[in-house]
């Protein structure tokens, strides 16, 4: 049952103005906890697709809440990664839609194990404006902004303007030049602070006694269920991928890698 917020929420008073209605569906006490907001292209690279779930999935192991806005690509992967149980999703649209329609199971899973929050009315549906909106409400709830790939004139970047003005810090995924270039020029001007091994992160993050059950094994199987190309496996991967072939594990046809 979609119900309206009887409380303030604190971290939100960072926001130009504070919403003038917030309705929820979900667990509350989600609020509560440590919170950081995961962004980027709905369009990432294999990297930034692998290296968004390792970091989200390490994150929520540590007791962290992933905050994004239930888009497909970075937001998506994120909130997965994460899993229901650990993520909040800030919707674009009334809470009677689950918008885009490809992530309604993953969106109504949230709305079960952990919360979904928007600022618009029953039946608000998406408009460019609401996703302004959407994203600013996505960096306030967070503790602070990573950016895993983003390009030039991106809708991330306009998020990374509102962390900006916020004071938050902003962490980004190192890339390779020609890639995520929009990330590459807040690293290259100091304007973010960057992620280069994610255990380190963590670490240094959440403490130094590190809950980390996620093995390679876990993280390639993961990986190979977005179908990543064999160039792209075989560079994060490639003893495993190897063994993985020998064993019957995955397929790979026409470039492309299938698990079995």
């Amino acid at each position: 049952m979609i119900e309206e917020f009887s409380f303030h929420i604190n971290e939100l008073d960072a926001m130009k103005s504070y919403p003038k209605e917030l309705y929820f569906l979900g667990d509350t006490s989600f609020l509560q906890r440590k919170k950081i907001s995961i962004i980027g292209s709905r369009k990432p690279n294999q990297y930034a697709k692998h290296k968004t779930q390792e970091l989200a999935q390490k994150l929520s192991l540590n007791g962290v809440c992933i905050v994004s806005g239930g888009a497909i690509g970075v937001d998506a992967i994120a909130h997965k990664a994460a899993k229901s149980e650990n993520t909040i999703v800030i919707a674009a649209t009334g809470l009677d839609k689950r918008y885009p329609s490809i992530n309604a199971k993953l969106i109504e899973e949230v709305e079960q194990k952990g919360l979904v929050i928007s600022q618009f009315k029953k039946g608000s549906p998406s408009t460019r404006y609401n996703f302004v909106l959407r994203n600013e409400l996505v960096v306030a709830l967070g503790d602070i902004l990573i950016v895993t790939y983003a390009d030039v004139n991106s809708g991330s970047m306009r998020s990374v303007e509102y962390a900006q003005k916020m004071g938050k810090e902003i962490y980004v995924l190192a890339h390779r030049i020609g890639e995520s270039e929009a990330t590459n020029k807040l690293l290259a001007e100091g304007k973010a602070k960057g992620i280069y091994d994610i255990d380190t992160f963590v670490r240094e993050l959440c403490g130094e006694k590190m809950k980390n059950k996620t093995t390679t094994e876990d993280l390639f199987i993961e990986f190979c269920k977005s179908n990543p190309s064999y160039d792209e496996a075989l560079k994060i991967f490639p003893s495993r991928v190897f063994e993985a072939e020998l064993l019957g594990e995955i397929a790979v046809k026409n470039g492309v890698i299938t698990l079995l």
